[in-house]
């Protein structure tokens, strides 16, 4: 059923600006574009502003027909990006504008609220964003703040002195037509495969560590690193120094993970510290079974037992148990594919997550700045 308009918006589409850093491969960027182009357009006329260059998913979004307007085409932010986003503030009319990645966050609220834009929507997604965003002392400035975690929204809250009816939480959301299990049986030699920045914070190296624990056990089978980042020359010195070095193979960043989530057979994320990623929503929806450290919002995911398993972070021992429990059990890697991918069909929906996207965007137009607690969380 769809959400009531607001009387001032039941004659045309209220003007959305989203904030972005950049359009690299990112959770957060392809999280935003899946949104952006399923909003009702009836109701919400959706434009995409970029502080710098960077345009991994640029062919994406256009693909989709979203409008893009970039402020600077600079590689890092700068005084001109930010001049120019002052100025685009003042001059262009619109009715909401969300941001969306650290930079976004900190100065679309500061500049705009100088130029009077009339609501402002935060967003919350990674393990560090309370702090980087500095949400102790900015969280005044925005109307609401969205986060993908309850964990997030308890760090908010209980740390950062939020009031909770300030913060809603909207979980991730993955595509199940898109992701899917293969037509045919995975068959062959087991590939582990991981997808995240190559950057300290998601923790590669005890996941190479871990997997030449396992390795002797499993022999055929094969590690995939996909990402790109500034430590990729040290991760692969580390996988030569510690296996034969075709055991561990590195994959860029790209836009369409399908065929890599095909052929892999298990999913592991042994980051440090994040929110709801979405490479493992996607990893569940294939049909995969998750290893994943027990950090941010990862236990709102994977189940253990059930989907996968969750160990510490920073363990490669406890790492390459439950790995090397998944390469040697078929039966139960199988099992664990099909509950995850149940689980992504029922509570990480497209649906849903843009639903309660234009619930808030909805209630916040209509002059309300408190959302019923039984609506949302």
């Amino acid at each position: 059923m769809e959400t009531p308009l607001p009387p001032s918006l039941d004659r045309r589409p209220a003007r959305l600006v989203f904030l972005l850093q950049d359009l690299e491969f990112g959770g957060t960027q392809r999280q935003v574009l899946d949104l952006a182009c399923r909003l009702n357009p009836a109701r919400f006329q959706v434009e995409l502003w970029l502080l710098i260059a960077r345009d991994d998913l640029v062919p994406v979004a256009r693909s989709r027909g979203l409008p893009l307007v970039w402020l600077s085409r600079q590689a890092q932010v700068g005084p001109a990006s930010l001049v120019n986003l002052w100025r685009r503030l003042r001059s262009t009319p619109m009715d909401l504008l969300a941001l969306f990645t650290i930079v976004p966050n900190t100065w679309g609220r500061i500049l705009g609220r100088l130029a009077r834009v009339p609501l402002i929507v935060g967003n919350c997604r990674g393990g560090h964003a309370p702090q980087r965003q500095h949400e102790r002392w900015l969280w005044p400035l925005a109307d609401r703040i969205i986060c993908n975690s309850s964990l997030l929204k308890a760090t908010l809250t209980n740390h950062h002195k939020l009031p909770p009816a300030r913060v809603t939480v909207i979980r991730n959301g993955v595509d199940t037509d898109y992701f899917r299990p293969p037509a045919s049986p995975r068959v062959g030699p087991v590939k582990v495969i991981s997808v995240a920045r190559l950057v300290p914070e998601k923790d590669q190296d005890t996941l190479i560590k871990a997997f030449a624990l396992a390795a002797p056990e499993h022999p055929q089978a094969e590690l995939w690193l996909v990402g790109d980042g500034p430590r990729l020359a040290a991760l692969q010195e580390l996988a030569r120094l510690t296996m034969i070095p075709d055991k561990v193979k590195f994959f860029p960043g790209r836009e369409d993970l399908r065929p890599l989530l095909e052929e892999a057979g298990l999913f592991v994320h042994s980051t440090l510290i994040d929110a709801l990623p979405n490479v493992v929503l996607e990893a569940m929806a294939a049909g995969l079974p998750v290893v994943a450290t027990r950090v941010g919002g990862l236990p709102e995911a994977v189940v253990p037992g059930k989907t996968g398993w969750l160990v510490p972070p920073r363990d490669a021992v406890a790492l390459a148990a439950a790995v090397s429990h998944l390469l040697g059990d078929a039966e139960t890697r199988q099992a664990f594919g099909r509950a995850g991918r149940e689980r992504a069909l029922r509570d990480f929906s497209f649906r849903a997550m843009v639903q309660q996207h234009e619930l808030v965007f909805h209630h916040l137009l209509a002059g309300n700045s408190y959302l019923p607690q039984s609506t949302i969380s």
